[in-house]
């Protein structure tokens, strides 16, 4: 019996299957190389954005063209988690990309496949890009610990004006058996260059006890 005979008793030419597969590899491609400009990221997950096209293109070749079972086939996938860093939106948005892109190709849309990537990689390249949706750079999640005989309702009011646009205490928590305070801010800096100017203000009211400072945690990061 021919090797491809199971391929081709289904209607299924080989070089057909072989030009979509091909298509859905330069596609995944496109779509890693496209979110890698400017994002952190990890081999596995560029490895997946690259086979996920050809292996949602195998699924729905698979089963003759349907769309519907296709879809249920490649949704029990969603059930496997990856094992890694939990991901965030966009994350999500290119997978997606992905598997829309071995959808098209299955159903042998091949040229509206490539077509709808060029779009999307150019859309998300420049939306990156032009740094749509990302937070104020003066951004800082803020956390000072103070000893318990300091007020922290209004201890650094003075120094919150003279260096922040805004600030907002989200959690005060106890620690050494009650003798300190640990006090979580969420502050946006007027002028990023002027952060150690601020932590030292900071330790000088406090004592010179523990200052930390950094960009806010994605809701992904804090799980």
């Amino acid at each position: 019996m021919d090797l491809f005979a199971s391929l081709t008793s289904t209607g299924i030419s080989v070089q057909n299957y072989l030009i979509c597969a091909a298509v859905s590899l330069l596609l995944g491609a496109a779509i890693a190389f496209t979110y890698t400009r400017r994002a952190r990221y990890t081999q596995s997950f560029v490895l997946t954005l690259i086979l996920l096209p050809v292996i949602v293109q195998t699924v729905i070749l698979l089963v003759n063209g349907n769309v519907g079972t296709g879809v249920a086939v490649a949704g029990a996938f969603s059930l496997v988690r990856f094992r890694s860093v939990p991901g965030n939106a966009k994350d999500i948005a290119v997978i997606f990309l992905s598997m829309a892109a071995g959808l098209a190709c299955g159903s042998g849309y091949v040229a509206i496949a490539a077509l709808f990537t060029l779009i999307a990689c150019a859309a998300l390249y420049l939306l990156v890009r032009l740094r749509v949706g990302a937070g104020h750079s003066g951004e800082r999640e803020l956390s000072v610990t103070i000893p318990e005989n300091l007020d922290y309702t209004e201890i650094f009011d003075d120094i919150f004006a003279a260096f922040t646009e805004e600030a907002e205490l989200i959690e005060v928590k106890t620690a050494s058996l009650g003798s300190l305070y640990k006090l979580r801010y969420r502050v946006r800096l007027r002028n990023a260059g002027r952060e150690k100017a601020f932590l030292d203000a900071l330790r000088c009211r406090n004592g010179n006890l523990e200052v930390r400072c950094g960009r806010p945690l994605t809701p992904a990061e804090q799980l």
